[in-house]
């Protein structure tokens, strides 16, 4: 009788975050930060049909990486959730953080207990009534939830990603402001075309429901000019 293969329990746990996180790099970069009226999300993407953008609730976003299948699915089962919570109990007891709950146990559980983790990094917002509140959830593939004030990234290159925004990043930005600084974050030297970018806010005037899509400007993410040396 052969023995059984063996292997520790930190070995398989660094193989399957190796596995996703190749998974996850093979996409292209996602980007959310605050703005004056809320939260944008700008992301890389040049289907004209599947989003990585999309609404979970009256002032929820959901937005995702990686591979598209498994997102989507999480995608559907947050819509579903908060869903039920506002038939069942209240419109106001949706809320971001629960739904960032969910996903991490719904990810943590795949990540040590299914076949194989799923190959995904999410991203839960919500924007309060007066802007205080406004939150991002980072939810990683293992489970791990990232509470970020001002702005993330997700996918591709995020460590130089974040490094950007974080260089970058004012309080108060006007919408297309913030749009041009996440499309201009995501490319680093590359200059991305209009129509490879997908670009949604959570905005907090735009009544109950507070999601919607908007048209990219071809320059969105074209390098600032530099001031006029003889100015």
């Amino acid at each position: 009788m052969s023995m059984p293969y063996y292997v520790a329990p930190e070995q398989a746990m660094k193989d399957r975050a190796d596995f996703a996180r190749k998974g996850i790099a093979r996409g292209r970069g996602l980007v959310a930060l605050r703005y004056i009226d809320g939260v944008v999300m700008v992301a890389e993407n040049a289907s004209q049909s599947l989003r990585k953008v999309s609404e979970i609730y009256d002032r929820i976003a959901f937005a995702g990486v990686g591979k598209y299948n498994e997102f989507d699915q999480l995608r559907v089962a947050g819509i579903r959730a908060a869903e039920l919570t506002g038939y069942q109990y209240s419109r106001d007891d949706v809320d971001a953080r629960s739904l960032a709950n969910d996903y991490a146990q719904l990810l943590g559980n795949s990540f040590t207990h299914g076949m194989k983790p799923m190959e995904v990094e999410i991203l839960v917002a919500e924007v309060s009534v007066t802007g205080e509140n406004d939150q991002i959830f980072h939810i990683m593939y293992d489970g791990t939830v990232i509470d970020h004030r001002d702005g993330c990234a997700l996918g591709g290159d995020s460590d130089a990603v974040t490094a950007r925004l974080r260089d970058a990043f004012t309080e108060g930005l006007a919408l297309d402001d913030a749009v041009r600084l996440g499309a201009q974050v995501l490319g680093g030297e590359r200059v991305i075309p209009a129509d490879e970018l997908e670009v949604a806010v959570l905005e907090r005037g735009n009544g109950r429901r507070c999601f919607r899509r908007i048209d990219v400007p071809n320059d969105a993410a074209a390098p600032a000019e530099s001031p006029d040396p003889e100015a």
